[in-house]
């Protein structure tokens, strides 16, 4: 149930925080509050009994009917006396009005009673005696709100406001801090694609800008090395391949012997198909802008000219919408997948594409030996290559790597899987952007 993103938990957290302590407050208020509440409102209730002490003694016999009106109309006092058969309802057993009971004896005396109500007529009724010595009792009936204990709605209302304010800086507080890191794992991501990322801004926390600024050296570094070592191998390539055409035109006009003269072309073929793939890894992420492609069209062609050379395809493609795609590096993504499939597997070779939700699928199959499960992850890095029978052919195992970060480069992934009938199923999936 726990939130899982950064931003989420923070504010949770912080929120916690506040209601907690919103909470812890408003409990220490209420029992801080409470004493001084009983003190006023009995000193109030004393106050109003020995007014009506004095009023009644002061008074004349027949003027006190009168008097009792003036009480009840101007003050919403009313007197009445206290019968045996009353039916009487205790206050609630709470703090307060147990501190409210104690005060009203200490003022009144001992024989003060307090009810929340009398014959089923609410109020804040209090009986006393005209004298101490006097058996007679009476009840006085206050306004029931003088006796309800409860927290002002001005309080209410601003801790309320407080409350909201307070999450309204937890939010402002958890998103400064998510934000920064969630740009962060963006441009990850475009570093683990293949891509350069746009410098992140340094600006902020100490230690978030720290951060932010390792982050673009890590990435101008990995971007430096990446160019350094793509120019190495297309240098090297470049200055090979000069050399490699004099040899085979010397094989072909200087060797009399034609199985040995086949042999050393066969072998400068080799090394040309070699530095083929050192300059596709070198190029994978060349600059090539994403454009407007019908994946069908370029498949299909892919397809005929796998044909021309001698290596015929069972081809099925479905119908795909236009999407942005890079064709040249895709075209060497799916021929790469494609001669691994002639070179390392055997059987007939498929080409399956078809767009399944909002991904394109590729796929390549063959009936070989396949790859074991635990190896795939392995043999997606450069210059790695299977030690079992799908390494008969020479090669440089950089096939799989070009395939990748093509993939990446698009935002998509390779996905090497058990062929249903045998053999490896290689899947190029890629998202759908228009």
């Amino acid at each position: 149930m726990m939130p899982r993103t950064l931003l989420a938990r923070t504010f949770l957290l912080l929120a916690w925080l506040v209601l907690l302590t919103t909470a812890a407050w408003l409990s220490l208020f209420r029992y801080i509050e409470a004493e001084p509440r009983a003190r006023e409102t009995a000193q109030l209730a004393a106050s109003a009994v020995n007014l009506i002490r004095a009023s009644l003694f002061a008074a004349a016999p027949d003027k006190r009917l009168n008097l009792f009106m003036e009480f009840s109309t101007r003050e919403g006092i009313r007197l009445l006396p206290a019968e045996p058969e009353d039916r009487i309802e205790a206050m609630p057993d709470s703090r307060f009005h147990r501190l409210l009971q104690r005060e009203l004896s200490t003022r009144l005396g001992e024989h003060t009673r307090v009810a929340a109500s009398v014959d089923d007529q609410p109020g804040f009724w209090v009986s006393f005696r005209l004298d101490e010595t006097d058996e007679e009792e009476y009840w006085l009936v206050l306004p029931r709100e003088r006796a309800t204990r409860s927290i002002a709605g001005h309080w209410l209302s601003w801790g309320l406001l407080a409350i909201a304010l307070a999450l309204a800086v937890a939010w402002l507080i958890a998103s400064r801090i998510s934000r920064p890191l969630k740009a962060m794992a963006k441009s990850a991501e475009t570093v683990g694609r293949g891509q350069i990322p746009a410098p992140l801004p340094e600006d902020g926390a100490e230690e978030l800008s720290r951060l932010a600024h390792a982050f673009n050296t890590m990435a101008r570094d990995l971007e430096r090395h990446d160019k350094d070592r793509s120019e190495v191998l297309a240098g090297i390539s470049h200055d090979l391949r000069t050399p490699l055409t004099r040899l085979r035109l010397e094989a072909e006009m200087s060797i009399a012997d034609e199985g040995a003269r086949l042999a050393v072309i066969a072998d400068i073929g080799q090394m040309e198909a070699v530095i083929s793939q050192f300059m596709d890894f070198a190029r994978a992420d060349s600059g090539e802008a994403a454009e407007q492609t019908d994946p069908a069209s370029l498949l299909q062609g892919i397809a005929d000219r796998q044909a021309c050379v001698g290596h015929p395809l069972s081809v099925t493609v479905g119908a795909a919408p236009t999407m942005l795609l890079r064709p040249k590096a895709l075209t060497r993504a799916v021929t790469n997948l494609i001669d691994n499939a002639w070179k390392y597997g055997g059987g007939e070779i498929t080409l399956n594409a078809q767009a399944i939700a909002d991904e394109l699928w590729i796929e390549i199959g063959d009936h070989g030996p396949g790859i074991a499960a635990d190896e795939v992850d392995r043999l997606k890095r450069p210059f790695t290559r299977l030690d079992s029978a799908r390494s008969n052919a020479g090669g440089t195992g950089l096939g799989l790597a070009i395939v990748e970060r093509v993939a990446r480069l698009h935002e998509g992934r390779l996905e090497l899987l058990p062929n249903a009938e045998g053999g490896l199923l290689a899947r190029l999936v890629l998202p759908i952007r228009r």
